[in-house]
């Protein structure tokens, strides 16, 4: 893609489902990858590889810490999933519709909302009309505080 067209990505295949996305990506598709990913969908925030196995394993004991975390890049590696850095290096996923976009995350509750491509196209236009730069692919998410959390503080 460039970003004097658009900067959506222009999919081989229209993948809907997790497991039509990890195979158009070349990932294998396993029951275990698709608990996985079902279970990063349903929380409604980003979750680290460690509470997300923690989860997991209340409902599926035999499911393998190092299978989660695996898992968890072999999503990310399909855009099934984002890696977005928390404090301290740590990684939080959350789950990610299959078009492109970009992310706000709340650093207080862990809350993340995707945003539309619209609102980074003329950034990223402008960028390459300046620049004389060819943009392929952005990831661009932003890190603060969400409407909720903002209202919660206290005034003064």
């Amino acid at each position: 893609m460039r970003a004097s067209v658009s900067l959506m990505a222009a999919p081989v295949l229209d993948p809907t489902s997790t497991a039509d996305r990890l195979a158009a990506a070349g990932e294998r598709v396993t029951r275990q990858r698709l608990l996985v990913a079902d279970a990063l969908a349903a929380h409604a925030r980003q979750i680290t590889a460690q509470h997300l196995y923690e989860r997991l394993r209340k409902r599926e004991p035999r499911i393998g810490r190092a299978t989660v975390f695996r898992t968890l890049e072999a999503l990310v590696s399909a855009g099934v999933a984002r890696r977005l850095e928390q404090d301290g290096h740590v990684y939080g996923y959350v789950a990610c519709r299959p078009e492109h976009h970009h992310h706000l995350a709340c650093d207080r509750c862990g809350r993340v909302e995707e945003i539309d491509e619209g609102y980074i196209t003329p950034v990223a236009e402008r960028v390459a009309a300046d620049l004389g730069f060819t943009i392929d692919d952005a990831r661009l998410d932003f890190y603060g505080l969400c409407a909720a959390c903002r209202a919660a503080e206290p005034t003064g």
